[in-house]
């Protein structure tokens, strides 16, 4: 068990702690819990292997303390020093008779006592003798005195009930609630000029309404800016298409087609040229060439050779 209150303190000094889990830590008996534990308000120590409560220390502020699931028989005096205690779990252990109860009369604050699996639940009018003994108690075994079964909020509070002796004096906080209370002879008897008129509320509901209108008014502007805006950017991207459309390939397709055509014609100019039909420039390219007749001059000048002959 000391060696679990000391990984439970995490570096911290035990007059900070307020709640301590214990839970299935084995020990027959307290081991490493000290009075140092001066604000300590739950402590849990459920299924321990507890035999005795000796040496339990004094802790002031613990108003609920678990035990149960232990083997403790006896020796619930040894709590004496848990004066605020309001909660206290005993329930799968060894009592067997109440006398073993009776140590518990001096916590004028206990509210709660929980015995469920113990030998002295057997006891004939069991319920009945242990209210008596303890006049303070609400709830025994989760259940009040018409066996009517408690509330969570009620049975396992987190904070211990009021009975006019809350603890932590030095941490209480008083409120005065005076001024928040509505007395209707004080509101008459305030000067005039400090009523609220029935001119000035109707002047700030409807500047309220105002507000609230130019607000929606104001929503709708933005929303119809959008739209407009929305528009604009959609003609610019048709216009940016249009564009790109002109300068794609199938626009320089009919061009190529276009070319195309123009050599077709040349093409054929020239078939015909091949065939004989009339084009002048042909024959000038053949008379220049002098290759297929001579000329008249030519003949002239060879028959005057001849004659001289």
């Amino acid at each position: 068990m000391e060696k679990r209150v000391v990984l439970e303190l995490r570096g911290r000094n035990p007059s900070q702690v307020k709640e301590l889990n214990l839970d299935n830590c084995r020990s027959t008996n307290i081991v490493g819990l000290t009075d140092e534990y001066t604000n300590l308000e739950i402590l849990s120590l459920n299924n321990a292997g507890l035999t005795s409560l000796k040496g339990f220390p004094t802790l002031p502020k613990l108003w609920k303390l678990e035990l149960s699931d232990n083997r403790i028989s006896n020796g619930l005096n040894f709590l004496h020093g848990c004066k605020k205690l309001t909660h206290l779990n005993l329930s799968g252990n060894k009592i067997k008779d109440l006398e073993t109860l009776k140590p518990l009369e001096e916590f004028e604050n206990l509210k709660n006592l929980d015995l469920f699996n113990n030998e002295v639940t057997n006891i004939e009018d069991y319920r009945t003798k242990v209210f008596a003994l303890h006049p303070s108690l609400k709830y025994l075994d989760g259940f009040d005195k018409e066996d009517r079964e408690a509330e969570d909020s009620d049975a396992y509070s987190d904070g211990p009930e009021e009975n006019g002796n809350n603890d932590s004096e030095e941490d209480d906080v008083d409120i005065d609630f005076g001024p928040l209370v509505i007395d209707d002879d004080s509101l008459s008897q305030r000067p005039q000029d400090t009523k609220p008129s029935l001119l000035m509320s109707l002047y700030t509901v409807y500047g309220l309404l105002f507000h609230m209108g130019y607000l929606i008014k104001k929503s709708e502007d933005e929303v119809e800016e959008e739209e407009d805006e929305d528009l604009s950017l959609s003609e610019v991207y048709n216009e940016n298409l249009e564009e790109e459309s002109s300068a794609s390939p199938l626009y320089e397709a009919e061009g190529y087609l276009d070319e195309e055509y123009d050599l077709d014609d040349e093409e054929g100019d020239e078939e015909n040229d091949a065939n004989g039909e009339h084009n002048p420039k042909s024959q000038d390219v053949e008379n220049a060439s002098g290759n297929p007749q001579e000329s008249t001059r030519g003949k002239k000048r060879k028959h005057e050779d001849d004659d001289e002959n």
